[in-house]
C-alpha cells in the first residue's frame, strides 16, 4: 500500500510509549500496534483525529505517500481496518 503511517517516528519524537498512547486515545494495544507496523489497510478519521490530538501533530506528520516498490505490501502482510 502506498500510504505509510509514520507513527513510530512521531511517538519517538514525543517520547510516548505504545501503551500510554493506546490508553490516551482509547484504542486497543493490538490495533495501535497494527497501525505502528503499517499493517492496517485503513484508518478511521476518529482514530486519526485522536492520534493528532494526543500527539499534537497534523495528519501530514503521520501519513506519507510512498510510490513504487517501497509502498508495496503483500496480501499476507495486510492487516485489519483500524
Amino acid at each position: 500500500m502506498p500510504i505509510k503511517l509514520n507513527l513510530d517516528r512521531v511517538m519517538l519524537e514525543r517520547q510516548i510509549s505504545l501503551t500510554e498512547l493506546a490508553d490516551r486515545i482509547g484504542i486497543t494495544l493490538a490495533n495501535l500496534s497494527i497501525l505502528k507496523t503499517n499493517k492496517a489497510r485503513a484508518i478511521r478519521f476518529s482514530t486519526l483525529e485522536a492520534l493528532c490530538r494526543v500527539l499534537q501533530c497534523q495528519p501530514g506528520e503521520l501519513l506519507e505517500f510512498v510510490s513504487g516498490a517501497e509502498g508495496a505490501v503483500s496480501e499476507d502482510q495486510q492487516g485489519a481496518d483500524v
